[in-house]
């Protein structure tokens, strides 16, 4: 296979001292360097996000919020700076950051500490057909108990959004609009912004999925005007175990508390209880501490790379990726043009089932993800059970892709003679 020029390929990113950066790289996988494509789901993670973590379990470890010793401020003000870091990086307040478990929780934490107190007979609220279940069962469940409707904005062939379809959907009856910012099967990059108007021009709220958005490009929860927005730390350098819900103050000030329990209170008698300020109101029991100081690092690796530098190197790969696809009798390929997408390639090789096809990468080293990726509906709409799907992040390569590439064309000879 040709391999592309320099000048073409050239991207922001020195790929060469990323990686050195990320032990997990230095892997064989049945003999095989590894090849990591499937980011989507978790990404992998650098030293400096490993050392911190071993470092504050070394050094500072303790109950945060609680002591008056040095141990327990240490890990206090590791936690809050965290907070702020976060803040920072998507353009909120302090205050407006809360840490969760996952994006999951965090839509969760909408869903019933909104949703459930919100919602009434006859309100609607207004879903995308390409959402994952994780934001998309919690406001099923919500308007079970409510009495609310669920309504899903269409997708057209080329897997982008039927905008006319949303502005006849989002009304005078819809009270909130959650949709995902980048499709983690098609990699639709969906205009949330606009969404964002006509859920407001309604009088409804907008809920963004940034699960997939957050780690791949600039994002500015002020600029975008959503109301929540929600991702994970796993998915963007950090640890598993930490989430992030970004909420307007107003909104979360006005919402009860999804978890009852310890730190989130100020005052509690035999009589009641009194909520904690923001963000701690919604952050019951012992905190994520160790996730927290490592979602902070996280982010300071990502600002030191410059998240434009991020884009622009997974659409240098998406686009290789895409162009050498489509040479592969057989392939077919889901979701719009690059341009038009983040760094998520689905695929299926007519015949061949996506697990099938997952295993036989897996001994060419290569790592991506076989099946419906928690999307059965969208898997419906498309015609079929599943799909491969490779995803491509900072320390991937134009080399991992050729090998990819002939992985798949081998594949193809094996079960297709």
């Amino acid at each position: 296979m040709s391999q592309p020029s320099v000048s073409r390929m050239s991207t922001p990113l020195d790929v060469a001292a990323i990686r050195r950066d990320f032990p997990i790289l230095e892997r064989r996988i049945h003999g095989r360097p590894l090849v990591y494509l499937d980011s989507a789901a978790s990404s992998q993670k650098p030293l400096a996000v490993i050392e911190a973590i071993s470092n504050y379990y070394k050094t500072s470890h303790a109950n945060i919020h609680r002591g008056v010793y040095v141990l327990s401020e240490e890990a206090t003000l590791a936690y809050e700076q965290a907070h702020e870091r976060v803040a920072r990086f998507i353009n909120a307040d302090f205050e407006e950051v809360i840490f969760t478990k996952n994006t999951t929780e965090a839509l969760n934490l909408v869903a019933y500490a909104w949703g459930l107190r919100e919602l009434r007979p006859g309100d609607e609220v207004v879903l995308s057909e390409m959402e994952h279940h994780s934001n998309l069962v919690p406001w099923q469940q919500i308007a079970k108990r409510t009495g609310a409707q669920v309504r899903y904005i269409r997708i057209d062939a080329q897997g982008k959004l039927d905008l006319d379809h949303a502005a006849q959907l989002i009304g005078p009856r819809t009270r909130m609009v959650s949709v995902t910012h980048v499709s983690n099967v098609l990699g639709t990059v969906n205009p949330v912004q606009e969404l964002a108007k006509l859920a407001h021009a309604q009088g409804a709220l907008i809920c963004v999925d940034g699960a997939q958005s957050v780690p791949h490009m600039a994002v500015d929860v002020r600029a975008l005007d959503c109301d929540f927005y929600a991702f994970s730390g796993h998915k963007m350098l950090g640890p598993t175990g930490i989430g992030v819900l970004y909420g307007k103050r107003r909104l979360l000030e006005a919402m009860e508390p999804f978890l009852y329990g310890g730190d989130m209170i100020s005052e509690v008698t035999l009589e009641g209880a009194r909520w904690n300020d923001l963000p701690w109101k919604f952050e019951a029991g012992t905190a994520p501490i160790a996730p927290g100081i490592g979602l902070g690092v996280a982010v300071e690796y990502l600002q030191k790379l410059g998240m434009q530098a991020v884009h622009a190197h997974e659409q240098a790969l998406v686009r290789y990726a895409l162009e050498q696809m489509r040479l592969i009798k057989d392939l077919e390929i889901y979701g719009p043009e690059a341009e038009a997408r983040g760094g998520v390639v689905s695929f299926n090789l007519k015949g061949i089932h996506p697990h099938d096809m997952a295993s036989i990468l897996d001994q060419h080293g290569v790592a991506i993800r076989g099946g419906h990726h928690c999307a059965m509906p969208l898997m419906r709409i498309l015609g079929v059970n599943g799909t491969c799907r490779a995803s491509f992040y900072v320390y991937n390569t134009v080399e991992e892709i050729d090998v990819l590439i002939e992985a798949i064309g081998e594949a193809r000879r094996l079960l297709h003679r």
